[in-house]
């Protein structure tokens, strides 16, 4: 063993868990450029890649914990539909997860479980979403469609963007949470642009592909297939229409469809081992999780939570603020962004420094994974060492993860 090899081996321990590999597709438009595809479809890309790029065999997971919110019409236990259709073997345990926005996070914080307590030593895990083929529901058709009009359900605004406590949307919350913190129209408006330009940015300087496997769509009879390789809705930004949209959710509001996030599609699965196994199998640890919580208060204050959960994180990790590089905070709604950074005093340098939901997307099972990855994309590109991950969920939850990205010598094949 050489000197820069024990080097390494000696920073892992073996209940460690290490991140070996990432990937994610790009984010489609509401049915837009992969709303060809299902959820489980893209879920299958991305585990499939984040596999490959590990140098990890598909035979040697143990199990996979997928996040997913729209499952009506996926089908029985969407999680093991992506992991079979990635080539994961028949015997693998797979778990699909609903913790709403917080899905692929949740997740991703149960498969970390399972190797710090010695049950795995190789998980997936992650999360997708097709909010572009979410199904409407004749929700009485079952009793007899009689006399009069049916009524139609929107599934997706049901079953993921509605406050089933006070009755109304996820948008609403946002509007209280401006009115509560004092966040004008004006700075939601600046801090939308802000995002866009940074993906803008990220994108143009190829950041984002380390992180996104490009996703082979069908163009058609007799057309050749279409390669997808870009966030869809970066290339759609326009700053002045932006500022002049409506509010969206309240009269004389100050939240809009240009200031919220993006309903949209896609994927991102990381590859979890143990520390014993990365040594064993020669692997390239591309970080490590080093603590995570959750947090939850009331429903229509779920915006702040990620404010409750991200400072347990930090110290589950024997961490204190001061050492974290970057931070992710999902933007749900660019109030959200604005108001946690605000309540937690996190410079805006070190926030969202490649853009966030806002600009890129957000399909909501997906988006807890999905911001784990490009943490590590900005913590790669702008040499950080630790940062912090936090979600906000419906219902009033929120989850937050810490990562440790690895400066170490490469001691295994690795594609990234």
């Amino acid at each position: 063993m050489t000197s820069a090899t024990r080097t390494y081996s000696d920073s892992i321990k073996p209940r460690d868990v290490c991140i070996v590999g990432v990937a994610r597709t790009p984010l489609g438009g509401f049915l837009g450029s992969l709303s060809s595809l299902s959820a489980t479809q893209l879920g299958s890309v991305a585990i499939q890649s984040a596999l490959r790029r590990a140098n990890v065999d598909p035979s040697l997971v143990q199990e996979v914990f997928f996040g997913n919110v729209l499952s009506a019409n996926l089908g029985q236990a969407p999680a093991r539909q992506a992991a079979l259709g990635a080539g994961i073997p028949n015997s693998v345990i797979c778990t699909t997860v609903n913790k709403v926005c917080a899905s692929g996070m949740k997740a991703t914080m149960l498969a970390a479980h399972t190797i710090q307590l010695g049950i795995n030593d190789v998980v997936v895990a992650g999360g997708m979403e097709s909010m572009s083929n979410a199904p409407k529901y004749l929700a009485e058709a079952r009793n007899g469609s009689r006399l009069g009009h049916d009524i139609v359900i929107d599934g997706m605004i049901k079953d993921g963007l509605w406050d089933v406590y006070n009755n109304f949307g996820m948008g609403a919350c946002a509007e209280l949470c401006a009115d509560e913190h004092v966040i004008t129209r004006e700075e939601q408006d600046a801090y939308a642009i802000q995002s866009f330009d940074r993906g803008i940015a990220a994108q143009r300087n190829g950041d984002f592909a380390w992180e996104i496997v490009p996703v082979t769509v069908s163009a058609g009879r007799g057309k050749p297939a279409k390669i997808v390789d870009r966030d869809e809705s970066l290339g759609k930004f326009d700053a002045v229409k932006l500022m002049k949209l409506p509010p969206s959710f309240k009269k004389g509001g100050s939240v809009t469809a240009g200031n919220a996030s993006i309903i949209s599609d896609g994927a991102a699965a990381l590859v979890l081992v143990s520390g014993k196994k990365a040594i064993q199998l020669g692997l390239q640890v591309i970080a490590k999780i080093r603590g995570h919580a959750d947090a939850a208060h009331a429903p229509e204050l779920f915006t702040t939570a990620p404010a409750l959960a991200i400072p347990k994180a930090i110290s589950n990790a024997g961490l204190e603020a001061s050492q974290i590089d970057y931070y992710e905070i999902n933007e749900a709604f660019s109030v959200v962004a604005l108001a946690n950074q605000r309540l937690l005093g996190i410079n805006p340098e070190k926030l969202n420094a490649h853009g966030g939901a806002v600009s890129l997307g957000h399909p909501l099972g997906c988006s807890g994974a999905r911001i784990l990855v490009t943490l590590l994309g900005v913590l790669r590109h702008k040499n950080g060492k630790f940062g912090v991950a936090g979600i906000c969920n419906g219902g009033g939850g929120a989850s937050a993860l810490v990562l440790e990205l690895m400066q170490m010598v490469k001691v295994g094949q690795s594609m990234l």
